[in-house]
């Protein structure tokens, strides 16, 4: 019997350990999809309309088959509003990140994240900004300060625009943290991504119409089945499976250990797009990139405690 009890809390932890090494893999590739997509034309807000889109139906068919549909009409108002700024937003600002400042830039701008969270457990929870916490502010302050003067991840002149959406970006992606703790206590997490989903789709094909009618172009949809696959890619692949791994993950393994496993991203990431499109930083982004990710590294690991 002593075998087994001590058998099970290993399996479980083993189980964690592979579905966030998961959520991993399929994030890193993001960039990959997206940036297919991009070079065949299609504008970085169709880009990131379809992968809330598609994100969105594959966690409605999640919902069908749980045959979880129903909730208060005020829950589902709040989620579909967070979703327009946690969706809406931070999915476009993404795309134009990628776009104008590559996606490797992307992907490290959206590490800031875990040090808005830091601002927002302060004012919201009355978490105290120790001195540990302090200092990995700093070192990932200096390490985007870094990626920024490289001019990102794409040669050529610096995009301040590109620099500015991923900020964004790692700000909506951060506010996802206090808003989805608190409401996993109540629902489980396909029916919150369902209805953010659905909110960030309602505010993308808003502006996509708005845009189309003030500039007299229409969405274009004469792409080739590849880049529709890839488009799907981000929904379904991702978005879904993505946020199905990490929500399994979280039954199974800490908190802590969850997030220093999903460190692997950025690095898979990088790797992806240098193979696939040569993408690569100039000596001081990578200087950046390294101070951004120990600083989220020492954070996770030491707890910030001191």
């Amino acid at each position: 019997m002593a075998q087994t009890a001590v058998a099970a809390p290993a399996s479980r932890r083993l189980a964690g350990t592979l579905f966030i090494l998961g959520a991993a893999l399929v994030w890193s590739v993001v960039g990959l999809f997206s940036k297919h997509c991009l070079q065949a034309g299609m504008e970085p807000l169709q880009c990131a309309f379809l992968r809330a889109f598609f994100g969105f139906v594959a966690f409605f068919v999640h919902m069908a088959l749980a045959k979880r549909f129903r909730i208060p009409w005020r829950h589902a108002l709040a989620f579909t509003l967070f979703g327009a700024w946690g969706i809406g937003v931070y999915f476009t600002c993404a795309q134009y990140t990628i776009k104008l400042s590559g996606a490797a830039m992307d992907i490290i701008l959206q590490y800031t994240a875990p040090f808005w969270v830091a601002v927002f457990a302060r004012i919201l929870f009355g978490e105290r900004l120790t001195r540990t916490k302090l200092f990995c502010m700093g070192l990932a302050a200096a390490g985007t300060v870094c990626v920024c003067l490289s001019g990102g991840s794409i040669p050529g002149e610096v995009s301040w625009i590109g620099i500015t959406t991923g900020l964004v970006s790692g700000l909506c992606y951060a506010s996802h943290y206090p808003f989805t703790r608190w409401w996993q206590k109540v629902y489980p997490s396909f029916i919150i991504f369902a209805w953010m989903l659905f909110g960030g789709c309602l505010v993308m094909a808003g502006v996509l119409l708005a845009q189309g009618l003030w500039r007299d172009s229409p969405v274009r949809t004469d792409f080739a089945w590849d880049v529709w696959l890839a488009s799907a890619g981000t929904g379904v692949v991702c978005t879904y499976l993505a946020y199905v791994c990490l929500a399994e993950a979280l039954k199974r393994i800490s908190l802590v250990q969850t997030v220093v496993t999903s460190e692997l991203e950025p690095v898979l990431a990088m790797l992806w797009l240098w193979l696939a499109f040569g993408e690569c930083f100039i000596p001081i982004g990578w200087i950046g990139s390294a101070l951004i990710i120990a600083a989220v590294l020492l954070m996770t690991l030491f707890g910030g405690d001191a």
